[in-house]
């Protein structure tokens, strides 16, 4: 039965209780030795029934860590985030450490007014998302030993690990599908200026490949969001001749674009069809379903960690690791 918190138990009594050294507790809370899987169970166990919780205060004294990592990302309300944060505590919870999150808006000061909170809170490493940071002013935080992670390869800095997903070849495969299922004007939705280049890019190779030229009329910005997928779609289906077809490079946007093709009367797929990028929960739940491609949010956040992990614990010092992940068409009804 776990004790009232004014009943601190210490790592003694645990080590007590599951027949263990109090070094095994350590190295079971740590999850920085090998601990056979036996022995691990054992000592889990007794952390519960005891209702044993560290004392982050004492430890980060100890051993100038405090066990926690910052996560920033660029939109909270974007179903694909949630899910990468997810990926990432899970990854990181064997080892006890925790995550707290920061919401930027893809606005460059609030980037930087979070890396200078963090710098503070003396976090022992940082995942972040960010299409306006430049390498400089990640400089003195990494030569503090704070271990960082890109997701994204958008920060160039030798120091700096990357986890990214292969998104030129998600969106080359999304165009490819409009294309091989008879669309001849196919048109873009993407993201905010800056940003997103990867996906713009496998849209326009997939249309030089098929021997179809690249009109920039047929691109619009929708700045991630269903609403800005939605005022970017009314502008394409003004165009005289407007599209039959539209990638668009995040769930939100193709969302926000059906929503207008249904507004003014049109047919999905039949008199455009629709793809989009990131597969969040709700493109399973649209009417018709969203074809889209699977961005792996979750195992994102996951090899973040396990990346985060190794530079937290001294395991490697050396120069830019880079992950790169696959994607896949999730075929569906809208295109």
């Amino acid at each position: 039965m776990n004790r009232f918190a004014y009943e601190r138990v210490t790592i003694s009594e645990v080590a007590l209780a599951a027949q263990v050294s109090k070094t095994t507790v350590s190295h079971v809370l740590s999850g920085n030795r090998p601990v056979a899987l036996a022995t691990r169970e054992r000592v889990e166990r007794a952390i519960v029934e005891l209702g044993y919780r560290p004392n982050r205060l004492a430890r980060s004294l100890r051993t100038q860590r405090t066990h926690t990592v910052a996560l920033m990302i660029p939109d909270i309300t974007n179903p694909y985030y949630p899910v990468l944060a997810r990926g990432l505590e899970d990854g990181l919870a064997a080892s006890g450490y925790r995550t707290f999150v920061c919401n930027s808006d893809a606005d460059r000061e609030l980037e930087l007014e979070f890396l200078h909170d963090v710098s503070a809170r003396r976090v022992d490493g940082i995942a972040l998302s960010s299409f306006r940071l430049r390498p400089e002013d990640l400089g003195e935080l990494i030569e503090s030993g704070t271990a960082v992670v890109s997701i994204g390869g958008h920060i160039d800095h030798p120091f700096v690990d990357v986890v990214s997903t292969d998104d030129e070849r998600g969106a080359y495969d999304a165009t490819m599908r409009l294309i091989r299922n008879g669309r001849r004007r196919v048109a873009l939705i993407e993201g905010t200026p800056g940003s997103g280049a990867p996906r713009a890019d496998g849209y326009r190779s997939a249309l030089a490949e098929t021997g179809m030229t690249f009109d920039p009329a047929l691109s619009r910005p929708g700045s991630w969001t269903r609403r800005g997928g939605g005022e970017a779609m009314r502008e394409l289906l003004a165009l005289d001749p407007p599209p039959d077809g539209v990638f668009c490079a995040n769930d939100l946007m193709a969302i926000g674009a059906m929503d207008v093709a249904r507004e003014l009367g049109l047919r999905i797929p039949a008199d455009v069809a629709l793809v989009g990028f990131d597969d969040i929960e709700a493109a399973a739940l649209v009417t018709p379903g969203l074809t889209t491609v699977l961005n792996p949010a979750s195992e994102t956040g996951r090899r973040v960690a396990g990346l985060l992990l190794d530079r937290m614990a001294g395991a490697y010092e050396g120069e830019r690791r880079t992950e790169l992940l696959p994607c896949r068409l999730i075929e569906r009804e809208s295109g």
